[in-house]
């Protein structure tokens, strides 16, 4: 990995042999935001593009992270390839992705996927399970024709990063770690203590 001197080409890389190697979701990766009480908050999401040398995910504009994001546009994230016993880790600002991007992935999602998205208000308090299936049922009547537009509070999610760190594992504990850091334009790099 010494050897690459763009962070998205390495990653591309080691992407595409977590895709051969991960029984499932090799594009699941924890991201870290900060709520208004000043703690981080983590959580899995899947990365669902690499647009403009960013990652790209989607969610609900109204959920916790959503609200945490639009105080403080920063994220961290994780990548952990465990059959590769490799991780990537992500620092950086985050910007909401263009509307014809967010557009476009879903429309690729399946129909009860883009129901769910109108269905859910999430991380808001839930009665019951009676009443999220309540709406499944009414908006899956609304949409029957199988026209279901991308809810107005669904967004993407750029995160551009400023540090990416890539891990190896390695015997005894003394794995490998390049870290990438972006001045301008340019990336540098440093080898680091295990």
């Amino acid at each position: 990995m010494f050897d690459y001197d763009d962070p998205f080409v390495l990653f591309d890389d080691w992407f595409e042999e977590a895709k051969k190697a991960e029984p499932r979701d090799p594009n699941a990766m924890t991201v870290s935001t900060i709520g208004g009480d000043g703690y981080p908050d983590s959580r899995v999401v899947l990365m669902k593009q690499i647009h403009e040398r960013s990652f790209v995910f989607y969610t609900n504009s109204k959920s916790a992270k959503g609200q945490q994001l639009r105080q403080t546009p920063k994220a961290a994230a994780n990548f952990y390839w465990k059959t590769l016993n490799r991780q990537v880790r992500i620092i950086g600002d985050i910007v909401k992705a263009p509307d014809e991007l967010a557009d476009a992935y879903f429309n690729t999602r399946s129909m009860g996927s883009k129901i769910g998205a109108w269905a859910s208000q999430q991380s808001q308090p839930l009665k019951d399970r009676f009443e999220l299936e309540q709406q499944v049922a009414k908006l899956t009547e609304q949409y029957s024709d199988g026209k279901v537009p991308r809810p107005p509070h669904w967004y993407g999610y750029q995160l551009l990063p400023y540090k990416i760190e890539f891990w190896q594992d390695r015997p005894f504990r003394l794995h490998d770690r390049l870290r990438f850091s972006k001045s301008g334009d340019h990336w540098g790099k440093t080898r680091l203590y295990p």
